[in-house]
């Protein structure tokens, strides 16, 4: 569901400060590395921050972040190409002159930009605001992530065009992960989570995810899931929100709609690799999924920044 590239950057805060941010077409997230600090979510109490605390905004929402609960907040000028911008109140590591004051609070930031016309179930599933405190012994691939995408951006090295984007994701999944694990060591699983930590359908959305160009039929999704044909439409029906094909064709047009954005492949390589033989029959799934064909849909502007990223 992703579109471009995610950013981040490691920021200095001044001992007094107040961010109000609107909403963005992504997900957003702020760590604390050192000091504390508030955030405001949407609806709700304020919520703490401590070293080490991360604030996960899947949604994108507008929210707002300062020292005390008492501070005013002032606008930030939101921007998805450099996180966050140089103006808001926060200055990226290495930009600040040499006679200001140090930063009483630095936080990571980042965000992740996403196509609201294809969001995944899994994320709509999700809070505003996902606050993962830090805990002694919790989480160490989470920290680990944070720590290595921190030395990137302290201090750039070669290949790190490449290292940037990839420790993001992997920042992202790690987050998402300890959400789900929360929710299920205190029995709360629901939705997304509740499809993922069921084992029967779980192995069927592997085995889709893993091969989504296969002639999938139920009865051979239900083998994967160990259940039979009845049964196991049943169970995925009820977790997941709609039949196994119906979510097969959403995965591939939702696949095929990626590489139309991100690739030059043609159009003929793209039906194959997502379960069409025939052009025709892929340029009218897709068109009736998107409501444009798949010509249309590749902008040869946006096949091109896809390349420059």
């Amino acid at each position: 569901m992703r579109t471009g590239r995610p950013h981040s950057a490691r920021v200095r805060r001044p001992a007094s400060f107040g961010q109000r941010f609107p909403p963005i077409d992504g997900a957003g997230f702020h760590i604390v590395l050192q000091g504390s600090c508030w955030l405001f979510p949407p609806d709700g109490a304020p919520i703490a921050l401590g070293v080490g605390d991360v604030a996960f905004l899947p949604r994108g929402s507008a929210h707002g972040l300062a020292d005390s609960v008492s501070t005013p907040l002032v606008d930030a000028s939101p921007s998805l190409v450099e996180v966050p911008p140089t103006d808001d109140g926060g200055t990226p590591v290495g930009q600040r002159a040499a006679n200001a004051p140090a930063a009483v609070t630095v936080m990571l930031c980042g965000a992740y930009l996403l196509d609201r016309s294809r969001t995944h179930p899994l994320l709509a599933d999700l809070p505003e605001v996902i606050h993962l405190p830090a805990r002694v012994g919790r989480r160490p691939e989470l920290r680990a992530a944070v720590d290595l995408l921190c030395g990137e951006l302290e201090q750039p090295r070669p290949g790190g065009d490449a290292m940037l984007p990839a420790l993001l994701e992997v920042l992202l999944l790690h987050m998402l992960r300890a959400w789900f694990d929360e929710r299920s060591a205190h029995g709360a699983a629901n939705g997304w989570a509740a499809v993922l930590l069921d084992p029967a359908v779980a192995a069927a959305l592997r085995a889709i995810h893993g091969d989504p160009g296969r002639q999938w039929t139920v009865e051979e999704l239900g083998r994967q899931a160990g259940l039979s044909r009845a049964a196991f439409a049943r169970r995925f029906a009820a977790l997941v929100g709609q039949p196994p094909l119906a979510y097969l064709t959403w995965w591939r047009m939702t696949l095929a709609a990626r590489l139309l954005r991100d690739s030059d492949a043609p159009l003929a390589a793209i039906a194959r690799k997502v379960g069409y033989s025939s052009e025709f029959a892929f340029a009218h799934a897709f068109k009736r999924e998107y409501g444009s064909a798949p010509g249309g849909f590749r902008q040869p502007s946006v096949t091109a920044g896809a390349r420059r990223d």
